[in-house]
């Protein structure tokens, strides 16, 4: 009973906060969930193929689903009765989410999960191969970050198409795929002979722009309302570009396609799950 009270307290007070404040705790715990998953470097060496497969089909799953019911259903129902057919914020914002992660994705020096050094992309350096794999999963990280922060300042804002409760079971789908993306990187630094502290450190560190991503979300969003339909669905762009891009090819390369793409529906399908049943 007095768990339950406290749980009550905690969620009344959580209601109470800023939105920004709201995000910047929500993108502290997807943060905190990456640095568990990195945190499995101290109880082994390495990790099944195929499991880690599975996972990373797991995360573009809850990324893909996410960007639809979390991000741009809310978008499209937002910009009806505005000025300009309801898809065009959406459309427009989605495309530019797409296009601001492909010139990062071309500036941003990273090494894709399994990849040689020699196949780094980004502009040339001479950075160290474990440095260039927590920046590739920095990059994932961006756009997750973000939008956290677009639906909690969204929720703020209530708006029909946009809840607390949405916002929350964003975060949370997101946590859980943050777990395999912090395996992602302390993993494979750890099999390459990096101590298993600094394969741990990495690992956390590439879910440390999250709550830098959430808090700037957030704050954009509160300070002017008009944008909300193109920042939910900017996040929606940025995400897809990522999972397109990146999230998906890395789990389908490694022989394991077809348990990839099945683990990459169940991800779907528990993030729809979480954002119809709380939202």
């Amino acid at each position: 009973m007095e768990k339950e009270i406290e749980l009550m307290v905690f969620i009344e007070t959580f209601k109470e906060l800023n939105p920004v404040a709201q995000a910047l705790c929500a993108t502290g715990f997807t943060w905190f969930v990456t640095a568990l998953g990195a945190a499995t470097v101290f109880s082994s060496k390495k990790i099944k193929q195929k499991l880690l497969d599975g996972m990373l089909g797991f995360a573009g799953g809850v990324m893909i689903a996410a960007s639809f019911w979390s991000l741009l259903a809310p978008a499209l129902e937002m910009g009806e009765g505005g000025s300009f057919p309801a898809w065009v914020p959406a459309s427009v914002g989605f495309l530019t989410g797409g296009l601001f992660l492909r010139i990062i994705d071309r500036i941003l020096p990273h090494l894709h999960i399994g990849l040689p050094i020699e196949e780094a992309e980004g502009i040339h350096t001479r950075w160290k191969k474990s440095i260039l794999l927590v920046l590739a999963i920095t990059l994932h990280n961006i756009p997750e970050g973000l939008a956290v922060g677009v639906a909690f300042g969204a929720a703020a804002a209530h708006h029909p198409g946009a809840s607390l409760s949405g916002a929350v079971a964003l975060a949370l789908g997101i946590g859980l795929q943050n777990f395999p993306e912090g395996m992602a990187v302390s993993m494979p630094l750890r099999r390459e002979g990096i101590s298993a502290a600094k394969s741990f450190w990495y690992g956390q560190l590439s879910g440390m722009v999250e709550p830098a991503a959430g808090v700037l979300g957030a704050a954009v969003v509160v300070s002017s309302q008009a944008i909300l339909p193109y920042a939910l669905s900017f996040a929606a762009g940025a995400m897809i570009f990522v999972v397109v891009e990146e999230v998906i090819p890395e789990s389908q390369q490694s022989g394991y396609a077809d348990f990839a793409t099945l683990c990459c529906m169940l991800g779907f399908t528990v993030m729809m799950i979480l954002d119809v049943a709380l939202g």
